[in-house]
């Protein structure tokens, strides 16, 4: 994780935040003491901005040698060789920014469901996919960046921008759906968006609630999807291959978010490098990230603002999603195992696009194995 530096303090601006939001968390919640000093040791981790490498918008990608920086190659290529074997068509391993390992295969023709999802080939001649629900982390960071520019507030009730027919159910319950709600996955609504539980007491993943969170973005901006995406994050960073397109009627959430293996690795490097683009900010506010990347609320300390988290930070036992996996990664996730990963103790970015491994569990955590097989040994 990147650590920029302060002004007038010896600790990084990035860590300061990080340390004030977990502090406010152990206090307000009896967070573990265990789990804090697993945050306080992967923190010790955080490199210098000007030791993360950000790729041009166009031109080559750097490389880096895994024995350069103490991977081993053979172990990474079983790594590889077991994602293809599971039906992945791209998958790009980023240490420190430059690609330390990358795989892509065409999809089997009888891959059916990845060919409904799987839409061209982009400016750089790798496959363009819808990555199903992975775009939901890429909306968290852009209601991040709503309300760095005072446009909305987590706190702000839903129906101030959609009115309050958007849902169905009492109008006092209904206004009480908070921003915030739809980012942890805390409506109360069900698939039809019918009020079912009080907003903030029961965890219900729900992409057709999910998908009013655009809808606010929109609202609030002035902009539609594709606007106030490419102009906050995929202009900025050069994700090129990268667009909002429409799906077909009846399916939960109408718009896919549609990128590639490498344009979805710039994307975890930005989250990664805290919101940093090289020279650019393109989201300061440390805090929201931070919070957007732990463990959100108790009803499921595995989900953040829209993105997953391996480690429950309110158990008091080291309890982590995938066992496998260091205990600070999070990830964005969708349908047929896409995924883009981040582990800031290990200055990594991680993306997988294909078809469905079978079961996406089982998956990630034996590529977890076979890459932490080929991580430097301490």
């Amino acid at each position: 994780m990147v650590a920029l530096q302060s002004h007038g303090s010896g600790i990084a601006a990035p860590m300061r935040s990080r340390l004030l939001y977990l502090s406010t968390l152990l206090m307000k919640s009896s967070l573990s003491i265990a789990c804090w000093m697993v945050w306080l040791c992967w923190s010790g981790f955080a490199v210098r901005a000007d030791e993360i490498y950000f790729p041009p918008q166009s031109g080559e990608w750097e490389t880096v040698e895994p024995a350069a920086v103490g991977w081993d190659a053979a172990g990474l290529q079983k790594a590889l060789d077991y994602a293809q074997s599971q039906r992945s068509t791209g998958v790009v391993v980023l240490y420190r920014g430059r690609i330390l390992a990358e795989g892509n295969w065409q999809p089997r023709e009888k891959d059916s469901g990845l060919l409904n999802r799987l839409l061209q080939r982009g400016a750089s001649e790798r496959g363009v996919e819808d990555v199903a629900s992975a775009q939901k982390s890429v909306t968290s960071f852009l209601v991040g960046v709503a309300q760095e520019k005072g446009l909305l507030s987590l706190d702000d009730s839903v129906s101030k921008y959609l009115g309050e027919s958007w849902a169905e159910g009492k109008p006092e319950e209904v206004r009480a759906i908070k921003i915030r709600h739809l980012l942890e996955m805390t409506s109360g609504l069900n698939e039809q968006l019918k009020v079912q539980h009080p907003a903030g007491s029961k965890w219900q993943y729900n992409t057709a609630a999910y998908a009013k969170t655009v809808d606010v973005l929109e609202k609030a901006a002035g902009m539609d999807r594709r606007q106030l995406t490419e102009k906050w994050l995929t202009g900025p960073i050069g994700m090129t291959d990268s667009t909002w397109i429409a799906r077909r009627t009846g399916a939960a959430n109408s718009f896919g978010f549609a990128t590639t293996a490498r344009d979805l690795a710039r994307f975890g490097l930005l989250v990664a490098a805290e919101g940093h683009w090289g020279t650019q900010v393109v989201l300061a506010d440390q805090k929201y990230l931070a919070a957007a990347t732990h463990s959100s609320q108790r009803l499921n300390p595995f989900y953040g603002y829209l993105w997953w988290v391996n480690n429950d930070a309110f158990s008091a036992a080291a309890r982590l999603q995938t066992p496998t996996a260091p205990a600070d990664m999070f990830s964005a996730k969708g349908a047929l195992g896409r995924r883009c990963y981040v582990v800031p103790s290990l200055d990594l970015v991680v993306t997988r696009l294909g078809n469905n491994p079978g079961n996406a569990a089982q998956f990630d955590a034996r590529f977890w194995e076979l890459l932490m097989a080929a991580a430097p040994k301490k």
